[in-house]
């Protein structure tokens, strides 16, 4: 397979994971996270998909195109190990879905980082929330879903909050 097809099938599968966890949460009352605007692609599905609710995007730096960037007041900027738990005292609990998109190509500092996150990640999930993942995440408190038809195990992450 070439790097084109790999980026397709990627692409592919986080939008069925996404379509699949908005329908999870339609009755979970909450805000949506986004870990890793990047270009603004999935920023913009969400939106596109869960227009009544509001998002907040966490990313280092801005690299979207304009009509792709949350207002000033959904955006955490900074290194996730720092901004995301700051947001737990705001919205612990709280957070209906949350898409974590934190994968750089390193597979041993994805997972350390996706490891470092999970507590935090854990204590924003509402009751019933999903997580979203491009990485494999162990709690107790979370629950494998189900991936979509045509998205190949280990490709994308599905978990409900207990």
């Amino acid at each position: 397979m070439s790097r084109l097809d790999s980026a397709i099938r990627r692409l592919e599968a986080q939008r069925d994971c996404l379509d699949r966890a908005a329908g999870m949460v339609t009755d979970v009352p909450g805000p949506v996270f986004e870990l890793g605007l990047g270009n603004g692609r999935t920023y913009d599905h969400l939106r596109a998909s869960m227009p009544d609710r509001i998002i907040f995007v966490f990313d280092r730096h801005i690299a979207a195109h304009p009509d792709r960037i949350p207002p000033d007041d959904c955006l955490f900027l900074g290194d996730f190990r720092e901004t995301l738990p700051a947001a737990v005292d705001r919205f612990r609990g709280s957070v209906a879905l949350i898409h974590a998109d934190i994968g750089t190509g390193d597979a041993d500092a994805s997972r350390g980082l996706a490891r470092a996150l999970l507590p935090a990640l854990v204590l924003l999930l509402a009751k019933g929330g999903v997580l979203v993942s491009d990485q494999p995440q162990v709690d107790e408190r979370l629950h494998a879903e189900p991936l979509p038809p045509g998205v190949p195990a280990g490709r994308y992450f599905l978990y409900r909050s207990d």
